[in-house]
């Protein structure tokens, strides 16, 4: 789990400033701010499999997609970065991140996994514009979206499914998902060892 930089509190103002000069991305959380750590390449490799799909899906549509660099705030609470943001219609004033986030994909690793699972999360689903939250797995084949019309009940999906992303009416497969990612799950789907 990520440790704050340092005790002291830091205002919104400071920590939006002080992101136009650093070297490092940074997340905040209650006047705290959070150094983000290093991806892998499976991590990027689902990053851009979603990113393509999703901007090609959407290119004739008022929706955007984002990867990793635009942040996402939730009130004067949290400024967090996810992997992966669709904002339609997006009326933010700001060049640097949106609050009216449509989905939010989060690529989860060990060292993120339990802060996207619980604190990212609730507070994602705060956000009366998100209408799902996707999860997935980079060293196992697991795929979990939850959707706002179903009360944010978790749906998992695996090699040989396909997945409907309702917010933007888009079906994936999730095979497509994990084109070129190496975990054992993928290899075993393709010598035909999983069901």
């Amino acid at each position: 789990m990520l440790s704050p930089q340092h005790n002291d509190f830091i205002s919104i103002a400071d920590y939006l400033q002080g992101e136009l000069i650093s070297d490092t991305k940074h997340e905040y959380l209650g006047g705290q701010v959070y150094a983000m750590a290093g991806a892998s390449k499976n991590h990027q490799r689902i990053i851009t499999n979603i990113v393509i799909a999703f901007g090609g899906h959407l290119r004739d549509m008022p929706c955007d997609t984002f990867a990793s660099d635009i942040k996402v705030r939730i009130g004067d609470l949290a400024f967090f970065y996810p992997d992966v943001i669709v904002a339609c219609q997006d009326d933010t004033d700001d060049s640097y991140y949106t609050e009216k986030p449509a989905m939010i994909v989060e690529v989860l690793s060990k060292s993120t996994r339990r802060k996207d699972e619980t604190t990212k999360r609730r507070l994602y689903q705060t956000l009366p514009s998100l209408q799902e939250y996707v999860l997935i797995e980079q060293d196992i084949v697991d795929v979990e979206v939850c959707r706002r019309s179903e009360g944010w009940v978790s749906e998992h999906y695996f090699m040989g499914d396909e997945v409907t992303f309702a917010a933007i009416d888009l079906t994936l497969s999730v095979n497509e998902i994990y084109e070129r990612v190496v975990n054992d799950d993928v290899s075993a789907f393709f010598r035909g060892e999983m069901p």
